[in-house]
C-alpha cells in the first residue's frame, strides 16, 4: 500500500516513498510519501490560498464542518482505533479510548467556533476617550504549521487542527514519522465533511525539510508544535514573529501525605497514569514522593498491582503494555535504569526489555535526583518512589526539575492541597487525582521547559486569532 501526500484537497504523489513498519512485528505497514521542499511549497500555497476562503466562511458552517468529521469518526471508530493499534503499536482499547476524546474533541472545537467574540472597551476611562464607541474582535491569523508527535496521533492533533479550523484558519500538518496514517485519514474524513480544498493539507516527511520550511516560511502566521524540548526551543529561535506554542515534555510528579487513604481506587489511578500507552505521555507520572508513614503500604500495593499489566500484541484485547515506539527507545530506556542500579537505585519490578519491543512496566526506589530517570523525561514505563517527611520537603523535590507541566498530590488536609496548589511550578495542579489526568476542554500546557502557550480547545483558539480595536468617534 502506497499512502500519497494531501495537498490542497487532493492526492499527490510524492518523489520519494519510505516503508512504514510495525513497532510490534517489524513487519512492512505501508510505504508513506515523502514531502520535499517543493511539495512543502506547494501546502503553504495551497493554505495561503484556501485562507480567503475560510476567513469568509461563516461560524455556523466552521462549526457544521467540524460536527461532520467528528460523525464520521464516530462511524469509522473500530478503524481508527485498530489503525492506532498498528502504526503505534497502541494497544487497541488504548486507541479506542483515544478516538472517543478525539471526537470529543472536534466537538469542543465545533462548539467554540460559534463563541469566537470580542468585548466593548469603555475608552471613555480615560481623559480624552468622550465620545468613542469601542470594541474588539478575534480575527484568523492565516496559515498554522502544526507539527504533531507519535503518542496520540489523532487527539494532539485534534486539539492543534480543530481549534485552527475553528478560528477560521488553514493548516499544514506534518505528523510523526511513526504514525501518518492517523493524520492522512484525516485528510479523507474532513474531505468527506466538506472542508475547502486547501483548509488542510498533510504532508508526512523528514523534519530538517517539512519542519525546517514551516518554521522558517513568512506565510506561516502561527506554528503549534508538541515534541522535545530541545527540538522546540530550536524551532522557537528560527520563527521570527511567528505566533508559537509549545508543549515540550516533563517528569511529572505525585505526591501522597499521610493523610491519603492508600485505596484499590488511588493504587489504580497511578498505575493507568504510569503505564497507560507505555508511558509515552507527556504528564505520564514518572516520580512519586509518599510521605514515610504510608510509604510501605504505596509502594507494596502499587508494585503488586503494576505487576499484574498485562504485555504482548497490541491488537489482543487483554494487552495493557505493548511495544516502545522503537527499538531505540528501548535499549534508551534499558540504559538509563542500568545506570540508575549503578548509582544504588532498587528495581522492584521490572527492569528489562522484551524480545518483541516491550519494556516491562519498571518501579524503582532509592533513586538519586541526579539520575535520568528522575531528573530527565523517560517517555516511557519507569516510575521512581521516594519516601519524605514533611511536605515542603516534597514540594522542593517536585519543583526541582527542568520540567513544570503537571503535578498531582492526594491528600485529605485543606491547607495542603492549597499550599501544594500555590507552591508547585507546573501549569497544572491535580488535588486528589494524577498529574496524568486530562479532559479536552481544559487550559494544558507548561512552565520552564514544558513550553509555552495553551492548548484545550477555546485557549488554542486565543492563540491562532489575532485582537484587532475598532474605535468610532460620535459625530
Amino acid at each position: 500500500m502506497r499512502k500519497h501526500l494531501f495537498i490542497g484537497g487532493e492526492w499527490k504523489e510524492a518523489k520519494s516513498y519510505s516503508d512504514l513498519l510495525s513497532p510490534y512485528t517489524g513487519e512492512r505497514i505501508a510505504a508513506i510519501g515523502q514531502a520535499d521542499e517543493q511539495d512543502v511549497d506547494d501546502a503553504i500555497t495551497a493554505a495561503r490560498e484556501a485562507a480567503a476562503v475560510m476567513r469568509r466562511l461563516p461560524a455556523h458552517e466552521r462549526a457544521a464542518i467540524l460536527e461532520r468529521a467528528a460523525a464520521i469518526m464516530e462511524r469509522r471508530k473500530e478503524e481508527l482505533a485498530l489503525l492506532l493499534a498498528s502504526e503505534a503499536a497502541k494497544p487497541v482499547k488504548t486507541g479506542r479510548t483515544e478516538i472517543a476524546r478525539t471526537i470529543q474533541t472536534y466537538k469542543f472545537a465545533a462548539e467554540e467556533a460559534k463563541r469566537i467574540h470580542g468585548e466593548t472597551v469603555p475608552l471613555d476611562a480615560a481623559p480624552g476617550g468622550e465620545g468613542r464607541l469601542a470594541f474588539t474582535q478575534r480575527k484568523p491569523i492565516g496559515v498554522v504549521g502544526a507539527i504533531t508527535p507519535f503518542n496520540f496521533p489523532f487527539n494532539l492533533v485534534a486539539h492543534k487542527v480543530g481549534p485552527a479550523l475553528a478560528a477560521g484558519n488553514t493548516v499544514v500538518l506534518k505528523p510523526a514519522g511513526q504514525t501518518p496514517l492517523s493524520a492522512l485519514a484525516l485528510g479523507e474524513i474532513f474531505s468527506e465533511a466538506g472542508l475547502p480544498a486547501g483548509a488542510l493539507n498533510v504532508i508526512p516527511g523528514k523534519g530538517a525539510i517539512v519542519g525546517e520550511k514551516l518554521v522558517r516560511d513568512d506565510r506561516i502566521a502561527a506554528i503549534t508544535f508538541t515534541g522535545s524540548p530541545e527540538v522546540g526551543i530550536a524551532m522557537k529561535s528560527k520563527a521570527g514573529l511567528k505566533r508559537v506554542t509549545l508543549e515540550l515534555g516533563s517528569n511529572s510528579a505525585l505526591m501522597i501525605d499521610e493523610s491519603a487513604e492508600i485505596t484499590d481506587e488511588l493504587i489504580g489511578r497511578c498505575v493507568t497514569g504510569a503505564f497507560s500507552f507505555s508511558g509515552q505521555v507527556c504528564i505520564s507520572i514518572q516520580r512519586i514522593y509518599v510521605q514515610e508513614t504510608r510509604y510501605e503500604e504505596f509502594t507494596s500495593k502499587f508494585v503488586a498491582a503494576t505487576e499484574q499489566l498485562r504485555t504482548g500484541n497490541p491488537l489482543d484485547e487483554d494487552t495493557d503494555i505493548s511495544a516502545l515506539i522503537s527499538p531505540k527507545e528501548a535499549d534508551r530506556i534499558s540504559e538509563w535504569v542500568e545506570a540508575a542500579v549503578i548509582e544504588g537505585a532498587v528495581v522492584m519490578c521490572g527492569g528489562r526489555k522484551l524480545e518483541d519491543g516491550v519494556y516491562l512496566p519498571t518501579v524503582l526506589t532509592n533513586v538519586a535526583p541526579s539520575s535520568s530517570v528522575s531528573c530527565q523525561e523517560v517517555f516511557g514505563p519507569v516510575v521512581t518512589v521516594q519516601p519524605f517527611n514533611e511536605i515542603a520537603e516534597a514540594i522542593d523535590a517536585v519543583n526541582h526539575s527542568r520540567f513544570g507541566l503537571q503535578a498531582g498530590i492526594y491528600t485529605n488536609n485543606l491547607q495542603t492541597a492549597l499550599r501544594a496548589a500555590e507552591e508547585i511550578e507546573v501549569g497544572g495542579v491535580m488535588i486528589n487525582d494524577i498529574p496524568t489526568f486530562r479532559v479536552d476542554q481544559m487550559p494544558y500546557g507548561g512552565v520552564k521547559d514544558s513550553g509555552i502557550g495553551r492548548e484545550g480547545v477555546k485557549y488554542a483558539v486565543e492563540e491562532m486569532t489575532e485582537l484587532k480595536l475598532i474605535s468610532v468617534k460620535m459625530l
